[in-house]
């Protein structure tokens, strides 16, 4: 398989298509699990907030990100405002929960991920993309025509519909998705939506038969895969144990895994009697037990955030490469 995988799509004139087959979703909205079934097409607004166009808080070089995907020249972030979720703790609360950012159209996206490749980025990094889903696939559509052809990253919060993931296979090269919660009531209590563990336990199942084990060049930066983030909150609030096992033991071992330590007590956290303050380093260290009693093979934890290296991810084994 040539990659990234978009480009063949491209060529056979299959990549416009899925963009017009995506934007007759907008009529009766259903990219995402909520279904609002309100009519973007004429603006209309549902629990996201988006409408008709994309809308984007910033576009940038981004090193933050595991080592495959920042690599040593950056990942090419786009950050899109609003959000299916509604997390209390949300760490990019001024745009995916107040919707901070500017309403464009697929020409100028185009233009950015265009940007992005002539800054020397190891890939284009979309940030809460699903809500705007025919909008990127059109300005992707566009960017191809003028010489795109950077990987393609969809970075998730693992709320993700399988009509949605079923349109863009053989467009993502690599998905960046995050695990929140083994339990229902959990993802009720904090981010508002009632069934996060199942839907996305079948998302992430469905990402996994597109992409497959996270695959490298010969310089340690993703070519194709699934890598899984788990965000550490005090208390474990969120079940890390049992998300590890269950990727372990229902998916693979051999997935790449993203145990991430920097929460902040952010957004509707502050003053929170759980969620109100970070976690110890007793909290982490119980993470990384739990890391290896799952069996998993393959990916990072990051260092406490009162550590000297707190920005730091460390790798646990050697990540596949093909």
């Amino acid at each position: 398989m040539s990659y990234p995988a978009y480009l063949e799509l491209a060529q056979k004139g299959e990549l416009r298509e899925k963009a017009e087959e995506a934007y007759k979703l907008l009529q009766t909205c259903s990219l995402c699990p909520r279904k609002c079934e309100v009519d973007r097409l004429q603006d209309q607004r549902g629990l996201c907030g988006a409408g008709k166009k994309a809308k984007v808080y910033k576009f940038k070089i981004h090193f933050g990100e595991e080592p495959p995907i920042s690599g040593w020249r950056g990942s090419g972030v786009i950050f899109f405002s609003g959000c299916p979720l509604k997390c209390l703790y949300c760490q990019n609360y001024p745009f995916s929960q107040q919707g901070k950012g500017r309403e464009i159209s697929p020409q100028l996206l185009s233009h950015m991920m265009l940007y992005l490749q002539k800054m020397g980025c190891h890939n284009l990094n979309l940030v809460t993309p699903t809500h705007f889903v025919p909008q990127i696939l059109s300005a992707l559509t566009l960017a191809v025509d003028k010489g795109f052809h950077l990987p393609l990253v969809y970075n998730t919060s693992g709320y993700e519909s399988l009509q949605t993931l079923r349109l863009i296979d053989g467009v993502v090269d690599i998905y960046l998705s995050d695990f929140k919660y083994f339990k229902a009531e959990t993802g009720m209590r904090y981010s508002q939506v009632p069934d996060y563990p199942q839907v996305a336990k079948r998302a992430i199942k469905e990402m996994y038969r597109q992409v497959g084990d996270l695959l490298t060049d010969q310089n340690g930066i993703a070519k194709r895969g699934l890598i899984i983030r788990h965000l550490l909150l005090p208390g474990n609030l969120f079940g890390a144990e049992k998300i590890l096992f269950f990727i372990a033991q229902e998916l693979s071992p051999s997935i790449s895994v993203s145990l991430m330590s920097q929460y902040l007590p952010l957004w509707k956290a502050k003053g929170h009697p759980l969620l109100g303050r970070e976690i110890t380093p007793e909290e982490l260290k119980q993470a990384f037990m739990a890391l290896d009693f799952a069996g998993l093979e393959n990916g990072w934890i990051q260092e406490s955030p009162t550590s000297p290296g707190s920005k730091s991810l460390s790798l646990t084994s050697q990540m596949c490469s093909g």
